[in-house]
C-alpha cells in the first residue's frame, strides 16, 4: 500500500478469498482494504493516538440523507453532549483534493453542523473551523487536540 503522510500505527491484516482486509478499531471488524480505507484507517489512528480523541466518541462510515439522497460520511467525532465536533472526508491517495471535495463535506455539514472539518487523501490534509453564523469556514494548520470541555 501507498505510504501516507500520517504517523505509522500498528495495523492488523487478514486475507480471505484473495482479498486483504484491515482491522477497524472503531467498527471492531475487518474491512476490505481499498485505497480509501487505507487512508481512513490511518486517519482514525491519527485522531486516537495523536489528537487523543476517545474511541467512544468516534463514528465511522455511517449513512445520512441529504435532499432525499443517501450518503455516507467517513469519520465523525462527537462532543460528549452528542453534538458533532469534527467531520472527516477521506479520499484515496490517487484522488486530488479540490473544490468538489470541499463542496461534498460542506453539504454533509449542512445536516451534521460540525465545528471542524477535515479533508484528506492521506498525502494532503486540510483543516477548517466552521463559523455557523456566517456559514463560512477558515483554514487551520491542524485541528485542536481532544479536550473534555
Amino acid at each position: 500500500m501507498q505510504e501516507l503522510n500520517f504517523p505509522k500505527f500498528e495495523y492488523r491484516f487478514k486475507s480471505t478469498e484473495n482479498k486483504v482486509s484491515i482491522f477497524d478499531v472503531i467498527r471492531k471488524k475487518f474491512i476490505i482494504l481499498q485505497p480509501e480505507e487505507w487512508v481512513r484507517q490511518h486517519c482514525v489512528h491519527y485522531l486516537i493516538n495523536e489528537k487523543k480523541f476517545p474511541k467512544s466518541l468516534i463514528n465511522v462510515e455511517k449513512e445520512l440523507t441529504i435532499n432525499g439522497l443517501k450518503k455516507r460520511y467517513d469519520i465523525v467525532i462527537f462532543n460528549s453532549d452528542g453534538s458533532i465536533y469534527l467531520i472527516v472526508e477521506c479520499k484515496s491517495h490517487k484522488i486530488k483534493i479540490d473544490q468538489t471535495t470541499f463542496d461534498q463535506i460542506a453539504r454533509y455539514n449542512l445536516i451534521l453542523k460540525a465545528s471542524y472539518l477535515m479533508v484528506t487523501n492521506g498525502l494532503n490534509h486540510y483543516y477548517c473551523q466552521m463559523d455557523t453564523e456566517t456559514e463560512r469556514y477558515s483554514f487551520l494548520k491542524e485541528i485542536p487536540n481532544y479536550s473534555k470541555d
